[in-house]
């Protein structure tokens, strides 16, 4: 532990006001959805490349043949037709998931750019916002 100089103590430290109060709870609202995004996105873009995996394997199937296909936490018999439409809607429902939740963690972003400028603007290095 060290002992501050003289000149880095500072007595004139910005007052918290209850507007700043309010951008730090938001910057940190923000910042914790911007973390469950990304987790949702890691679990979808694992989903998805799954279907991409399974795609080559359901056309090289039988027409006649029935494929399992999972649907939520449990396997169904499908023909291998039906699968495939089945496997088409599933991707395009993951990426329009993927696209969506990309959205929002762009706005979550900006909205955090705005309040990291406002607030260090204030505090400046009484303030950390960077992980």
């Amino acid at each position: 532990m060290r002992m501050l100089e003289h000149d880095e103590e500072k007595d004139d430290a910005a007052e918290v006001t209850w507007e700043d109060q309010q951008r730090i709870n938001t910057f940190s609202k923000l910042n914790a959805r911007i973390k469950l995004i990304e987790q949702k996105l890691d679990t979808l873009k694992q989903e998805k490349e799954a279907l991409d995996d399974l795609s080559p394997e359901l056309e090289l199937a039988e027409e006649d043949e029935l494929v399992l296909y999972r649907v939520g936490d449990t396997f169904v018999h499908l023909p291998q037709p039906r699968a495939l439409k089945r496997l088409e809607q599933d991707q395009e429902k993951i990426s329009k998931q993927v696209e969506e939740l990309s959205s929002q963690a762009d706005n979550c972003e900006i909205q955090m750019k705005e309040l990291k400028v406002q607030l260090y603007a204030k505090f400046g290095k009484a303030i950390n916002l960077d992980e």
